[in-house]
């Protein structure tokens, strides 16, 4: 009798890719490219040479990857253990399953009307929270911070009956979508069309439809998928994982719930009111930037005044729905902050954190009971948190290995001698495959853009075109890379072993980079405006 082959654990495969890494620092050639000025009709240009170096093979570097890669992604392990502690301080309270259950039970309203009934209620919310993720990707690529909503995403997926995967396309795979469309994305476009010396957030109007496109596809994917759980939830491939999460949301527990304000409850909300009565005096005015507009609102005097009439109600029907309402405006003000006050993962996990505490108060819990909260949390979630930083020893063991660039490199020559549409092709695929490498947009940006959009000029092809490859090549294969700390965070917390959902996003992602591809042939077909 043979043995049932067992699927290696996420963390074997994400080593795996380690030592394949340290494989390659012993059969490529080093190479690293470097900014040189050249004098062209008397103006004096900067550009990138590729210079060749000697390789440096990486032997027991490949043990030291994981505290490497602890170092190099220190900002989202911390920002995962203090969101996953916080939210399980929240969690101990039961507000969140008090929201999705009333949640649902108002959409199940909706249900009595036969067109609401024809199209599926359910459908709609899907629908509705991808939009609005994908909007918030494109817009000012919102990416790491997803790891947060998966807590609250995830559990009300399985409330309405279907599996963890479902819950974590609603948020991240949408917000993955739209980080591909990119529409106004400071981080890519803005970056890349800077480097690339043309207006910024040109073409605007192109990008606008190709994100729909990626939309439709990507919205219907996730639909297709959907409904089929919900017919039969046991044929998820995520069925038996998802008993954790089966478990946390019974109904049955929310019902026997006793609702009641606890005078903790209305202390906390005296202070957070006039703290933010303070920040409304310290801060009257925000400006809130999308793309390359920006606009002057009183954004904290309005927040402050809505939480400050909206919470009494609240908390005179039950402390829950007050705990609530601190979740809504955490929410609101991270969008604030990330818009208005370029706030990264350290201010919104320090925006979760105190979230977290004033839930604790709030419900009337003690600083001990608190603290051990906080910690049950961040023992629960760890495990998200060690993977994220074995996934950095990838990208860590490549650099020391200094072949990087010379991959870069040995792609970007294979573009020679091919026509417009083979070019830009190439350019696409070069764009993907370094970003399995280099997942940041941003950092692959000024790598790639000061040596592709020059090229281009000598190929005929547009620059926004060399944009647009880079755009798509940057935002699809984000999805599935397993050294990207983003992914491997919200596999993580959503308990998604990596090699499923690898299984279930491959067919996405292979329909996504064709359908990539079909873009991109009009840029250089067709006269298109920024072109």
């Amino acid at each position: 009798m043979f043995k049932k082959r067992q699927i290696p654990h996420t963390y074997v495969i994400v080593f795996f890719f380690v030592v394949l890494s340290a494989v390659l620092t012993w059969v490529m050639p080093g190479g690293e490219y470097i900014e040189v000025q050249k004098e062209v009709n008397g103006q004096v240009q900067k550009t990138m040479e590729f210079v060749p170096t000697e390789s440096v093979p990486q032997t027991w570097e490949v043990f030291a990857a994981m505290f490497k890669g602890f170092e190099r992604q220190a900002g989202i392990i911390v920002f995962i253990l203090m969101i996953g502690g916080a939210f399980w301080i929240m969690n101990d309270s039961k507000s969140i399953d008090v929201g999705i259950y009333s949640f649902l039970r108002m959409t199940q309203k909706l249900e009595r009307n036969r067109f609401m009934r024809r199209i599926g209620v359910d459908n709609i919310i899907i629908v509705m929270i991808m939009i609005m993720f994908s909007v918030f990707g494109a817009v000012f690529g919102m990416s790491e911070e997803t790891i947060a909503f998966i807590i609250i995403v995830v559990p009300m997926a399985i409330t309405m009956g279907y599996d963890s995967i479902v819950g974590v396309s609603m948020c991240f795979v949408a917000a993955g979508l739209g980080f591909a469309g990119a529409i106004l994305n400071p981080f890519t476009i803005g970056i890349a069309q800077g480097l690339a010396e043309i207006p910024l957030f040109s073409g605007i109007e192109y990008r606008m439809f190709a994100w729909l496109i990626i939309n439709i596809i990507g919205i219907a994917f996730v639909l297709r998928y959907a409904n089929r759980i919900k017919k039969d939830p046991t044929r998820s491939i995520m069925y038996e994982d998802d008993k954790q999460w089966r478990d946390r949301t019974d109904e049955g527990e929310v019902d026997k719930l006793q609702y009641r304000t606890h005078t903790a409850a209305w202390v906390t909300y005296g202070f957070l009111s006039a703290v933010m009565l303070v920040a409304a005096f310290l801060f009257p005015e925000s400006t809130l930037n999308v793309g390359n507009s920006s606009s002057v609102v009183p954004a904290i005097p309005v927040i402050t005044g809505l939480f400050i009439l909206s919470s009494p109600f609240l908390l005179r029907k039950s402390a829950h729905f007050f705990v609530l309402n601190l979740l809504v405006f955490t929410i609101i003000y991270l969008i604030v902050g990330v818009m208005g006050y370029e706030w990264y993962i350290m201010e919104i996990a320090t925006l979760f954190f105190a979230m977290g505490i004033f839930s604790g108060t709030a419900m009337n819990r003690s600083a001990n009971e608190i603290t051990n909260l906080f910690l049950a949390g961040t023992k629960d979630i760890m495990s998200a948190a060690l993977i994220v930083g074995l996934a950095g020893g990838i990208i860590v063991v490549l650099e020391d290995g200094k072949i990087v660039d010379s991959i870069l490199h040995g792609l970007a020559q294979s573009m020679n001698e091919m026509g417009r549409v083979g070019s830009v092709g190439v350019m696409y695929a070069i764009q993907n495959i370094i970003n399995i490498v280099i997942p940041s947009g941003s950092a692959k940006a000024a790598l790639t853009m000061p040596i592709m959009a020059p090229f281009s000029d000598l190929i005929g092809i547009s620059r926004q075109a060399t944009v647009v490859a880079f755009q798509f090549g940057d935002g699809f294969t984000n999805m599935i890379t397993p050294t990207s700390g983003v992914l491997i965070g919200v596999l993580g917390v959503a308990k998604i072993p990596y090699d499923k959902w690898v299984r279930w996003v491959w067919p996405l992602i292979a329909i996504l980079i064709v359908v990539g591809f079909l873009l991109l042939i009009p840029t250089v077909t067709m006269d298109l405006n920024g072109f």
